[in-house]
């Protein structure tokens, strides 16, 4: 991997980036030679792209809250007027909450909402506003396996992770005949920040579990390759999607997740 320079001049987008998944990606396209803009909703992205910058690449690094439409666009307009041009736009920016319906608030659903399908359209509308004057792009967004197979004590992220699918799909097919390729990936359990949260949330709705014991089960009982997953694995897949390799694949939705789940 260390001699891949696929995306030498390219600039590449990833919203999200400030840690876990995001972070790893954006590391992965710099090492391959592309000048990254990351953005979050938080300081700490601005770490990362002093990391990228130690690596030799240009970055620059955007606080943006990715459900509010005038900051996103503000984003990508100084993407352009920075690096002159939008080649790859992921959209990773996600929340997730964990609890009984019962217990659920409206403010819950609408904030996982929000952020994970509104600003997934959000972010894509203005990456492709610049692609399409370009005629050409290419964007990735992210789902999740609760894109696939919904689990329990979390509909609003099921719902808003399966919307994240429809707008691959229909965005592809408006997109591709303008030269923009759509797709998206849905990673499993993967050693972030999120998934410690997750483990002690669901372990203690679950069985009062004690920190990482959840994880563990699942990893030996749910995963074939007995293993979670790094930000390293997606970025794997990531990096080939936005490629020339993956040129004749777009609408496509993708797991990334040692087997976990196979559809």
């Amino acid at each position: 991997m260390e001699n891949l320079q696929r995306f030498q001049g390219k600039v590449v987008v990833v919203n999200g980036a400030s840690r876990g998944i995001g972070r790893g990606i954006a590391l992965r396209f710099a090492k391959e030679g592309a000048h990254i803009v990351v953005s979050a909703n938080e300081d700490r992205v601005h770490s990362v792209a002093e990391e990228i910058r130690t690596l030799g690449n240009q970055a620059l690094s955007i606080v943006c809250d990715v459900t509010n439409k005038k900051e996103v666009e503000a984003l990508y307009q100084q993407v352009v007027q920075t690096f002159g041009k939008v080649d790859v736009s992921i959209q990773n920016a996600g929340v997730i909450t964990i609890a009984k319906i019962e217990d659920m608030t409206e403010e819950e659903w609408d904030k996982v909402m929000a952020v994970n399908t509104k600003g997934v359209f959000l972010c894509c509308q203005a990456a492709a506003k610049v692609m399409l004057q370009q005629g050409y792009g290419c964007l990735i967004n992210t789902g999740s396996g609760q894109s696939r197979d919904g689990f329990i004590y979390t509909p609003h992220y099921a719902a808003s992770k399966m919307g994240v699918i429809g707008i691959t799909q229909s965005l592809a097919k408006e997109l591709a005949p303008r030269g923009i390729r759509v797709n998206a990936f849905c990673p499993g359990i993967i050693e972030t920040d999120m998934w410690l949260y997750n483990d002690s949330a669901w372990g203690k709705l679950l069985g009062n579990y004690q920190q990482g014991e959840l994880i563990h089960e699942w990893v030996d009982t749910k995963i074939p390759m007995k293993r979670a997953g790094s930000p390293e694995d997606v970025a794997g897949l990531v990096t080939f999607l936005a490629s020339e390799d993956a040129g004749y694949i777009t609408g496509q939705t993708i797991n990334v997740d040692g087997g976990l789940i196979m559809s």
